[in-house]
């Protein structure tokens, strides 16, 4: 090999070394976009948008308002049974009729007639009216009333169940754009990773296995990126049904998950005791089986109707028998009262079970009451661990870019190989993707919280 030959050889490392940008990673780090800066198909849509379309349009609250309607239109003291009843009736009868007649004694002569018409009307008014009936029906008027705020309170439960879930949405679609923007900067650094192998292979300071390598690695990474525009795609879709819109209808989001650190657990219990609506509806329900006691004790109680009615008879006899014609007038009434002696112990029956339908009812509350309140005390230990875990996640994910830095500094000037370099790009992303997966956890939890203690109304502007 000639000298001149050998020199050069000699220094053509050098001289890659010096074209290579002394900080690569930050400048992969400038060069991916950031949640601000990202190209997104679509109009922007923010959380307090998506929650009022999806509360406006979700099928399920329709429903609940529609029976809520329902229970609002059946809240009336006639359904009750205060008011009376009052009908109208009407009725004619009439016939045409031909006769021939001959009489036994002779002394009448034969009768021939055609065509008599005969006609006997009815008119008549009729009121009836419950005069007492065991205090049942004021009963029966509070449970219409508890009706319609049992109804009341699906409906919000359906709402604030909804605006938690479209929140949930929300924040996921957040969370995978979030680890598409990481998984697009560790692209970025395999890309540079590999551009620095092959120079270094093509001018023979390394292998080829090193190159190669950092070619897999960027091919891993290229599929990883397509793996989570899937994911990233899967979300909005989720999204967009809570929405009751096209699936595949394109929007951007801008915000960012940052968690509230200070939700405390006391205030939360107060408010999923006074407020949860699945609560509220188990003890309305509790109250609505107290008064089936009140109403099967009724029926053991007299019952007093009053009947009045006046009617109006009309007869026109074209035959000529008996009453030619004739008007009546009647103006009638009827008190009853009845009084259960004995029906076969019916009505002690179904006084007992109604006593047993309370005690359910009773258990049914105490149960919904423990439940709420466990998943209260359980998502509130995991929002706090979340946010504990974030504070450490922060850190890692500082160190782990730090760190990137260094190890690929080492592996340009030929401290360290490949396989430590993409370790300690591997534990970058690990801590990336973690950091991001602790705030979309703490926040989840967080929203969970704000729905159990029925907050989170106020808590998202609604």
């Amino acid at each position: 090999m000639k000298l001149s030959s050998w020199i050069l050889f000699s220094f053509l490392p050098l001289s890659v070394f010096a074209q290579q940008p002394q900080n690569a990673i930050q400048r992969a780090q400038q060069r991916t976009y950031t949640m601000a800066t990202l190209p997104q198909p679509g109009e922007t849509l923010t959380l307090q948008q998506a929650i009022a379309q999806a509360v406006e349009n979700n099928y399920q609250i329709h429903i609940n308002r529609s029976q809520e309607e329902i229970a609002r239109n059946n809240y009336t003291k006639g359904n009750a049974g205060y008011l009376p009843s009052l009908t109208f009736n009407a009725t004619s009868n009439g016939g045409l009729q031909s006769f021939r007649q001959t009489f036994i004694d002779n002394i009448r002569p034969p009768q021939t007639a055609n065509g008599i018409f005969n006609r006997t009307s009815n008119l008549g008014i009729n009121l009836n009216y419950t005069v007492f009936n065991g205090f049942a029906r004021r009963t029966v008027y509070t449970q219409l009333q508890q009706l319609l705020q049992i109804s009341t309170v699906n409906t919000r439960a359906n709402v604030e169940a909804t605006m938690a879930s479209v929140a949930t949405s929300y924040y996921d679609v957040v969370r995978q754009l979030q680890r598409l923007i990481a998984f697009s900067q560790a692209l970025d650094i395999s890309r540079e990773r590999r551009d620095l192998a092959r120079a270094n292979y093509e001018v023979g300071a390394r292998s080829k296995v090193d190159f190669l390598s950092a070619q897999v690695d960027f091919n891993t990474d290229s599929a990883a990126l397509l793996s989570q525009e899937q994911a990233l795609r899967n979300a909005k879709i989720v999204l967009n049904t809570l929405l009751i819109r096209d699936p595949q209808t394109e929007f951007s989001v801008r915000d960012s998950i940052i968690a509230r650190p200070d939700l405390q657990l006391a205030p939360l219990q107060q408010s999923l005791t006074q407020n949860n609506p699945q609560l509220v509806a188990a003890v309305l329900n509790r109250n609505f089986t107290d008064l089936n006691i009140q109403i099967a004790n009724a029926a053991q109680l007299p019952l007093i109707t009053a009947q009045t009615g006046y009617n109006y008879q009309l007869q026109d006899n074209q035959g000529g028998f008996g009453v030619a014609t004739g008007r009546t007038r009647a103006l009638t009434y009827s008190v009853v009262a009845s009084i259960p002696i004995f029906n076969g112990y019916n009505l002690k029956r179904q006084i007992q079970n109604a006593r047993v339908n309370t005690i359910i009812a009773q258990d049914q509350e105490q149960n919904q009451r423990l439940q709420l309140q466990s998943a209260l005390s359980q998502t509130y230990q995991a929002y706090q661990n979340n946010l504990q875990l974030l504070n450490l996640e922060v850190l890692n994910n500082q160190l782990a870019n730090q760190n990137v830095e260094i190890a690929y500094d080492r592996y340009r000037i030929g401290n360290s190989t490949f396989v430590e370099f993409r370790d300690v790009q591997r534990n970058a992303i690990n801590a990336q993707t973690r950091l991001i997966e602790a705030e979309y956890t703490a926040k989840a939890a967080e929203i969970e919280l704000l729905r159990l203690s029925s907050t989170i109304s106020q808590d998202l502007g609604q």
